[in-house]
């Protein structure tokens, strides 16, 4: 079968996609965001780490379920969007409520974290040096910088998917393709065979 009508299509690895990679980074931060600066009783550790995993986890299910399941995919990865928003306003919350200042977007601590992002292969070590010695203030900043840059590669991501779909079609709209594209193989073998036959039946 061709490459054109294979049903499963071929799917990238999920570490390469630049959103996991990025949302990797986020959970790395806010796991020593949450050791650090916050209280052991505190609840809000919990629901930061667990939106910052469900970030990540979801975009590597949705990579998953993306060889059988385009809707799937594209709900998986909205998941994950809306789990880093809400990670995103938890960190907003840190701030606004110790009254720390929150980075303007052109600043020059902004633009550093910005590009030290840009870098497709940056990993968490890149920050690890910021966020084990420097203050709670700066840590935040930073995961609220590295939150919209991953924010923004999703919203990419969802506009691909979602383009794609409309495009091609889910697993079940190819599926109905390739039926209909051998079930009419199928008829033309018959009627082939069936034009053989009478033309035999004749000579003879």
């Amino acid at each position: 079968m061709s490459e054109e009508t294979r049903l499963i299509p071929p799917h990238g690895n999920y570490r390469e996609l630049l959103s996991y990679r990025k949302a990797e980074i986020v959970y790395d931060v806010t796991f020593v965001f949450c050791e650090r600066f916050l209280a052991k009783s505190d609840r809000t550790i919990d629901q930061m780490v667990q939106a910052a995993r469900s970030g990540k986890q979801n975009i590597l299910e949705g990579s998953k379920a993306s060889k059988t399941s385009s809707e799937v995919e594209i709900k998986l990865t909205n998941v994950a969007r809306a789990s880093l928003e809400e990670l995103l306003d938890d960190y907003h919350d840190f701030l606004r409520a110790r009254k720390l200042s929150l980075w303007a977007k052109d600043s020059r601590e902004a633009k550093f974290v910005r590009h030290l992002g840009a870098n497709p292969d940056v990993t968490y070590s890149q920050y690890q040096e910021f966020c084990e010695t420097r203050p709670p203030e700066v840590v935040a900043n930073i995961a609220i910088c590295l939150i919209h840059q991953t924010n923004y590669l999703l919203d990419q991501q969802m506009r691909r998917l979602e383009r794609d779909f409309i495009e091609d079609g889910g697993f079940r709209e190819r599926m109905t393709r390739a039926w209909l594209q051998q079930r009419g193989q199928n008829a033309k073998q018959k009627s082939h065979r069936s034009s053989k036959k009478r033309q035999t039946d004749r000579d003879l």
